[in-house]
């Protein structure tokens, strides 16, 4: 089940103890699109939940899967999990919820031929693993360029402004493990 993304946000936004206008200069989101999030009456692209997300210093994941999951041994399918697209060129699919213990967030991606979506800086001491499924991936890293074919994968610190481009015709599919310090 999909959790209420406003209720998600005003929940954290409320246990902060943050006005609306906190909120938007921790995000770099605008307090008018936040406020029209936490009512429904807006739907954020991936970028903007990246945002949130990152501002907050909360998983990306806890927007789209319930974290009060079992932890005991499932089998997780992505074709199960429901994907979040609010963009035709991007899709993003949580393989896992946030876990708390281990402190990762499990994702599936998917960017159509030409796509690109950037991603602003995680906190200090994140780190990101990506393995390409399908396809090919330029992965840019501190104006590092990767190319990443199927099968293979890079870990990289991702407290830097990184981003992923399918300068491709066909789609590119790949995982990202995001490991957030224990600190969190």
């Amino acid at each position: 089940m999909i959790p209420d993304i406003g209720a998600v946000l005003k929940a954290q936004r409320s246990s902060r103890e943050w006005s609306l206008t906190q909120a938007a200069e921790k995000t770099g989101v605008s307090k008018a699109m936040l406020g029209q999030i936490e009512r429904g009456e807006s739907s954020p692209t991936v970028a903007t939940l990246w945002k949130i997300a990152t501002g907050f210093n909360i998983p990306f994941s806890l927007f789209l899967s319930d974290p009060a999951a079992p932890a005991t041994a499932q089998v997780q399918s992505s074709k199960a999990a429901h994907p979040w697209q609010q963009n035709p060129s991007m899709q993003v699919t949580p393989l896992f919820p946030f876990d708390a213990e281990l402190g990762f967030d499990m994702l599936e991606i998917a960017l159509a031929a030409g796509a690109r979506s950037d991603s602003s800086a995680h906190d200090s001491g994140v780190v990101e693993h990506v393995l390409v499924t399908s396809g090919s991936l330029l992965l840019t890293v501190k104006e590092e360029l990767y190319r990443l074919h199927s099968g293979e994968g890079l870990r990289f610190q991702a407290d830097c402004p990184h981003s992923y481009y399918n300068d491709t015709i066909s789609p590119v599919r790949f995982q990202s493990l995001i490991h957030y310090p224990k600190s969190r």
